[in-house]
């Protein structure tokens, strides 16, 4: 079993570990292009030519599902990547965790890009999927970038800026870019306020996980043999995990738990 993940960058460490829990045993494929950084600013037109470059990459690796694990990719290229890959091969796209955030109502914030932000993709899924949950929609410029190098002092800057930006009360906050997931304990310290319940983060990366082994046909086997290996393209091109992907837990246990090959 194969498991492609693409993103523009390293956002999609959290659900090729997110992966490599349910099935310890499966060959993984990361696919990236980290050079085009970020994607977030560029029109659909070419955000849907640097996704597809991406995936073709990854499908040349005969993968049995590509994970979009990019929310900007999904909303803009999806369906142009599943034009062209599906039947063959099954694409599972990245939408953020609105839907189960918003179902307990209250006060819930939504951290995001600032290209992704008010964006009329966003706010549909608000008007969708928000029913009586009070939504805010926090920008949170820098974030991605600096989570890409490994910025500490950048990370802190951005997180403590969106920090600032999110309502008091809120219950629950959705990450709406797959590379905050990265430093989610970080994001609930900044946010959680003292007295209040326990923040709830809702990310995607177990979601679209579990939904790729749905879609060919495997159940979840977290207690198989760690016998899966790890390819790493950058533009295509054989590389190694970057040394920023390792100041994350998650790129410490995919380096791990499987040889690069």
């Amino acid at each position: 079993m194969k498991i492609a993940l693409m993103d523009s960058g390293i956002g999609l460490l959290a659900a090729a570990a997110a992966v490599r829990r349910l099935r310890p045993d499966a060959d993984l494929v990361l696919s990236s292009d980290p050079d085009s950084m970020p994607w977030g600013p560029r029109t659909p037109e070419d955000i849907t030519a640097l996704a597809l470059d991406v995936a073709r990459a990854a499908a040349a690796h005969r993968p049995d599902a590509l994970i979009i694990a990019c929310n900007t990719a999904s909303v803009h290229a999806l369906p142009a990547l599943r034009a062209e890959l599906e039947p063959a091969l099954p694409v599972i796209g990245t939408v953020p965790a609105i839907k189960p955030a918003a179902a307990g109502g209250g006060s819930v914030a939504i951290w995001a890009t600032p290209a992704t932000t008010g964006s009329p993709y966003q706010r549909e899924l608000i008007g969708d999927f928000g029913g009586s949950a009070e939504v805010t929609e926090v920008p949170c410029p820098g974030l991605a970038d600096a989570l890409e190098h490994g910025d500490e002092a950048g990370i802190d800057r951005a997180v403590a800026a969106a920090a600032a930006l999110t309502p008091p009360d809120v219950r629950a906050v959705v990450l709406g870019c797959t590379h905050y997931e990265l430093v989610a304990t970080r994001i609930r310290e900044a946010v959680q306020r003292p007295g209040r319940p326990q923040l709830v983060l809702h990310g995607s990366a177990g979601a679209v996980a579990a939904q790729a082994l749905r879609r060919i046909g495997v159940e979840p086997a977290p207690t198989a043999g760690p016998s899966g290996t790890l390819t790493v393209l950058r533009a295509g091109r054989p590389a190694t995990l970057p040394e920023a992907a390792l100041t994350y837990a998650e790129g410490r246990m995919l380096a791990a738990a499987a040889p690069v090959l």
